[in-house]
């Protein structure tokens, strides 16, 4: 800000003087400058408004409020209401605290008497928000005791304007302090039925019905609400029979139907503006009269003399009922909804039919133009949908399965595009029932392919493309063949380009939708590798329709062309390559010659299109053209391009998938991207606040548009937050090739860790291993010129407090459990460069991690009690279980990392934590806080040796009894805690042999014990039973136990486990153990048919071992895409949405991949290499193979399988 010269200082220093001194002239001048419609001839005096009000707030209060009362200047008291009001609430500057006592109680008094004098009725609606919301603050703390007996004594007078300001205040307090009002329920009820009965005025019947459904949502108990049941049929009387003939009298609704019969619609939507309200938070408060007023709603939407608005209310009024009485009112869905279900039915697809046939919208540029669809068809859309979620199929389809028939035979082609649109809307909340209809209903669409009218056409497209996905992967398993070739087929209609381009957005989400149908093959094998290629026989005709629309569509059409072409290629990836000879020269010849401004977005996608045409032909194959596209991209990043191009944002991710593709050969490039890209993850969102205050018409305004709001443009965010991605793509990729620019990134994105958008903040936290990682492999490997280590210090030292830091302040749990993510990868990646300051702040920020989350834990317990605790909030309520498991998940991931890092120096912070981890061991917590518990211990036993020993005698209990939990993933934790106890324990653990033996032998004998669900507990508690075997063998009676344990070889299940226990089996072998071989070498054909399985069995394992593994393979296979590639959802953000279908097919198919693996464990052994044994255990299991050869009888050899015998042989002669 310049500093003002000594004149204007003095100059405003007088002014100041005479606007605070005794004459109001020079106040009401100021007050005049306010009032101007110019922004810059209100700055000065705005500033000198503020100046007076912070030097002498007492005596500019005072004078507004008195100017407010005597001003015969209708403009100068509403600017003065805005004024007061913005100085005494908390959502203005609420200098009410810094005021006298003597000045508070005159603002107080001239408040209620300006309510009781100001006749305009704008200003009187001002005063009464600014009294409830001062009101609001203070008086619960008794601060203005006048006010209630002024109210009451207000609702009871003659005047119907100080009965409607009162009632205005009362809504407002019962909304903001309800408690507060509690005490007087009795004498509110009278007051409220008084007015509501007898009261002539609409306007106070609309203020006292806003005021009692206030009220009654305040009110915690039942037996309060129901104390103002008798409202309600005051709320529904007519008093007119022959508009509403089977109305009963009812007294709420009074209010709504009085104002309809009289034509003032605008105070009836009020009411029902307020009834709507009242129906979505409490409908039980409706009770006996819930079928009354559902009739009456139903009779006022189809009423055809009302106004749509008006009408448009009351299917609002039914269908948030519907949604709120499906919760919250028993047998509301099997008893209420029935009798009305035909009758809202009928008026909601009668409401399809207000469509025309409007020119424009054929020649719509964009596919989102509405042109002829009134408000009236938008609101029946959005009501079947909503409708049908909430009553289900069983409900829903049998309605609509009565009206189709005579929709779909009728002449009228809106009706044909009706029916489309109510199977298309159903479709989600009535899947389950539709797919029984599956072939009937994708009969229906399909036929209506080939309607005459476009309109219709392009319903029937899209109801394909809402089936695919509420009723898929049975549509698309069972109808690809229809579907997919009635596509292509229909690509051909030029003259409705309209049409073209729907089918081209249908065509990218069928290819995805299939792919997603067929995907279960992919997940199920994505351990083998395997691809579907369903696709492939479909791909020669709709590439080369693509084509043709590409080169003679119009623009519209083309982008679409261009979209789904993208999505062909990114699902086909490597089978596209038949076809990049044929499609990149149009891709290219697009990208150079669409250069106008009206060929932006064609441009755009052009860009996007051969990016992901780039990743799905690979490195090899694009080479050759990655240099031209390169050359013409960064010709457009240094082009001056204006706010609103969408090629930025293109570009940024076209940037990341050619990354993506070409590898190490991307880093020439570099130089040119990040620059740009920094510039776009640095940039500060334009914030405008918008100030209503110069609203030329004040009559018109109300209150709330005086209010200032706060504009953010949310492309600026969009652009950040795709950069603060892309950046974090390309340091993942390019690892140490990265490293030029990690330290100008990490002072663009370590501040970000707090920055207020969602996608911005997660995109920093992800960024800040990858940063550090690239530093590391680029000093290891050479590559940063001149730093040593101490660089990597410094920039952990950087990183790891920053992520500590905002996750004190991170009030997402979401975010709070990748955060912990994240710093767990930092800490790995420093290691022991960490300082004990920094271990120290980590261990305080996971107590206060601990204690957030119990206390987290603890609300959710008590919301489970609450009176209206229903299915929707049992949702939520699991959705906030799973995050907050997320969240303990990476805490136990975090102390693992520290542990296994500092090992025995790390236990005194242990000792710390002891008080904040033995409570998650307790039965009362869920099994994966117990199991987390569990881990840690195991850890500490593991990796601290020796000095772990002191915390046997008390873990070891914990750990015995969670060997027979119910929970599988407990099991395996403790068992194998028992196993590295065993090993490291000595004499610590000897005491305890015994009973381990028996824990360890329920876990063994459990009759479901290689089932999937429990297999990786019975691999880790074999694998502890030989460690029992090899360091206590003098504890435990080796003749029986170490058979025993033989018998249960080899495992299959747990890799790392498998790979331990059969090196030890070799070993014993080797050393000729007298127990292990048995009398006369009776357990040798035992011996060589596990060494056999382990040199020829592929595994079918899940996952690579250890602690907590079925639940690490769940978050592999969300981070995995259908062909088992890792998946960036950034690389497609906001363009195609594959990755979203295809994750959601991950999470659809995780019983169907562990049903498929559960068949391999009991499946016969396949050729195998290396995946139950190493190589060097594998090579003596041979050589020993060999020897047993020479010296076994014939008969141990036949007594093998015969796949068993055959894999062998080939391994043995090889």
């Amino acid at each position: 800000m310049t500093a003002m010269d000594p004149e204007s200082t003095k100059l405003q220093q007088a002014l100041m003087v005479a606007i605070l001194g005794p004459d109001p002239a020079p106040f009401e001048t100021l007050i005049s400058h306010l009032m101007s419609p110019s922004n810059e001839q209100c700055y000065q005096p705005e500033l000198l408004f503020n100046l007076c009000m912070q030097s002498d707030p007492n005596s500019m209060s005072l004078k507004l409020a008195h100017l407010l009362q005597l001003s015969p200047h209708l403009e100068a008291r509403a600017t003065a209401s805005i004024l007061l009001k913005k100085q005494l609430t908390r959502d203005g500057s609420y200098l009410w605290p810094r005021l006298s006592t003597s000045t508070q109680y005159s603002l107080k008094s001239i408040l209620l008497r300006c309510i009781q004098r100001e006749d305009a009725k704008t200003i009187s609606k001002k005063l009464c928000v600014t009294v409830s919301e001062l009101a609001s603050s203070i008086l619960p703390e008794n601060g203005w005791p006048e006010l209630l007996p002024f109210m009451f004594q207000s609702v009871t007078s003659d005047s119907e304007k100080l009965k409607e300001a009162a009632f205005l205040i009362l809504a407002k307090l019962a909304q903001n302090i309800g408690e507060t009002l509690v005490p007087h329920i009795k004498h509110l009820h009278s007051v409220f039925l008084q007015c509501l009965t007898s009261s002539s005025s609409s306007d106070v019947k609309t203020a006292a019905l806003s005021a009692a459904i206030n009220f009654i949502q305040c009110l915690s108990s039942s037996a309060d609400r129901d104390r103002f049941q008798d409202l309600l049929p005051m709320m529904t009387e007519s008093a007119d029979r022959d508009r509403f003939p089977d109305l009963l009298p009812t007294m709420m609704m009074r209010t709504l139907i009085e104002a309809l019969n009289c034509r003032q619609e605008a105070t009836g939507q009020g009411a029902l503006v307020l009834l709507i309200e009242l129906a979505g938070t409490e409908p039980r408060f409706l009770g006996r009269q819930i079928m009354n007023v559902i009739k009456s709603m139903l009779q006022i939407a189809e009423d055809e003399s009302l106004e749509e608005g008006t009408r448009h209310l009351a299917v609002e009024f039914v269908i948030t009922l519907t949604e709120a009485g499906e919760r919250k009112l028993p047998q509301f869905k099997s008893h209420v909804m029935p009798r009305f279900t035909s009758w809202l039915f009928t008026i909601l697809m009668k409401m399809l039919l207000d469509i025309e046939d409007d020119p424009a919208w054929h020649n719509a540029d964009k596919e989102d133009d509405d042109a002829g669809e009134p408000c009236n068809y938008s609101v029946g859309q959005e009501c079947l949908d909503r409708l049908a979620i909430s009553l289900g199929g069983n409900t829903i389809v049998p309605e609509a399965w009565e009206l189709l028939p005579e929709y779909l035979v009728a002449p009228e082609w809106q009706k044909h595009h009706a029916a489309l649109i109510v199977v298309n809307q159903i479709a989600e909340g009535c899947s389950k029932v539709m797919i029984k209809r599956l072939e009937e209903v994708v009969a229906m669409v399909l036929n209506l392919f080939q309607d005459p009218h476009p309109r219709v056409r392009w319903a029937a497209i899209n109801a394909i493309g809402q089936l695919s996905t509420d009723l898929g992967p049975d549509l698309q398993v069972q109808y690809h063949q229809q579907v997919l070739p009635a596509l292509a087929a229909s690509m051909d209609d030029f003259q409705n380009p309209r049409v073209q381009r729907a089918l081209l957005l249908l065509v990218c989400q069928a290819i995805m939708l299939v792919e997603k149908a067929h995907a279960a093959s992919a997940v199920l094998n994505f351990s083998e590798n395997c691809t579907p290629d369903i696709l492939t026989p479909y791909l020669d005709g709709i590439v080369s329709k693509l084509l043709v629309l590409l080169q003679n569509g119009k623009q519209m059409v083309q982008e679409g062309a261009l979209t789904a072409l993208a999505s062909v290629a990114d699902s086909s990836q490597e089978h596209f390559q038949k076809y990049y000879d044929v499609v990149m020269p149009h891709l290219k010849a697009i990208l150079v010659d669409a250069t106008d401004k009206s060929n932006r977005m064609l441009r755009a996608k052009a860009m996007e299109c051969i990016s992901f045409v780039g990743m799905a032909v690979g490195k090899e194959k694009f080479r050759d053209d990655a240099k031209q596209v390169m050359e013409v991209l960064m010709s457009f990043q240094g082009s001056q391009m204006e706010t609103d191009d969408p090629t930025t944002s293109y570009i940024l991710q076209a940037w990341a998938r050619l990354c993506k593709c070409l590898g190490q050969d991307f880093l020439p490039y570099m130089s040119v991207v990040m620059l740009p890209l920094l510039q776009s993850a640095q940039l500060k969102p334009d914030v405008t606040i918008p100030s209503a205050d110069s609203d030329n018409d004040i009559q018109e305004s109300d209150d709330e548009s005086m209010d200032k709001r706060i504009g953010i443009k949310t492309s600026v965010l969009e652009e950040k937050a795709i950069a603060c991605n892309m950046i974090c793509c390309f340091a993942e990729e390019l690892k140490e090739g990265f490293f030029p620019w990690i330290d100008q990134v990490a002072r663009t994105l370590v501040p970000l860790l707090n920055f207020y958008v969602h996608e911005v903040r997660k995109a920093a936290v992800s960024a800040m291993p990858e940063l550090l990682r690239s530093e590391k492999l680029a000093v290891e490997k050479g590559l940063a010129l001149g730093r040593n280590e101490s660089y990597i210090k410094q920039l952990s030292d950087l990183i790891v407090p920053a992520l500590v830091e905002a996750l004190h302040k991170e009030p997402d749990t979401d975010i709070c459990g990748s955060m912990l993510d994240a710093l767990n990868e930092c800490l790995q990646i420093s290691g022991r460069i960490l300082d004990e300051w920094q271990v120290r702040s980590i261990v305080d920020k996971i107590k206060q991690v601990i204690t957030a989350s119990s206390s987290r834990k603890r609300e959710r317990a008590e919301r489970t009690k609450a009176e209206d605790f229903d299915a929707e909030e049992g949702e939520l309520l699991k959705k906030e279980n799973e995050q907050e498991e997320e969240v303990f998940y990476q805490v136990g991931e975090i102390l693992g990392t520290l542990i296994k890092t500092f090992k025995a120096s790390f236990l005194p912070f242990f000792d710390e934590l002891a008080s904040y981890l033995t409570p998650m061991w307790d039965k009362d917590n869920t099994a994966e806080e117990r199991r987390i518990a569990i881990c840690i211990f195991d850890d500490v036993a593991e990796q601290c040796l020796e000095a772990a020993l002191k915390y046997y005698d008390t873990y070891l209990p914990f750990l015995l009894d969670a060997c027979i939990d119910e929970n599988s993933d407990v099991q395996q934790a403790a068992v194998y805690g028992l196993g590295v106890c065993a090993e490291f324990g000595g004499a610590a653990f000897k005491p305890r042999v015994g009973e381990a033996l028996s824990r360890l032998n329920v876990v063994i004998q459990h009759p479901n014990a290689l089932q999937l669900d429990n297999v990786m507990a019975y691999d880790n508690a074999v694998s502890a039973l030989g460690k029992i075997c090899q360091f206590h063998r003098g504890s435990i009676d080796s003749a029986q136990v170490v058979p025993a344990w033989l018998s249960c070889l080899p495992i299959k299940g747990d890799l790392i486990e498998a790979k331990a226990v059969h090196d030890q089996l070799c070993s014993m072998v080797e050393m000729s153990d007298r127990e292990l071989l048995g009398t006369n070498n009776q357990y040798l054909p035992k011996i060589v048919a596990v060494f056999a399985e382990n040199d020829c069995w592929k595994a079918g394992a899940l996952t690579k071992g250890g602690k907590g593994i079925r639940k690490t393979v769940n978050r592999k296979i969300l981070r995995k895409t259908s062909d088992g590639k890792a998946l960036s959802p950034m690389l497609n953000w906001g363009v195609i949405e594959s990755s979203r279908y295809r994750v959601k097919l991950e999470l659809d198919s995780i019983k169907k991949l562990e049903a498929r693996i559960r068949l391999k464990f009991d499946q016969a052994v396949v050729c195998a290499g290396k995946d139950l044994a190493t190589e060097q255990t594998i090579s003596r299991m041979i050589k020993l193979l060999r020897q047993f050869q020479q010296t076994l009888p014939t008969s141990t050899w036949s007594s093998l399988q015969p796949q068993l015998q055959l894999a062998l042989q080939s391994v043995l002669s090889s």
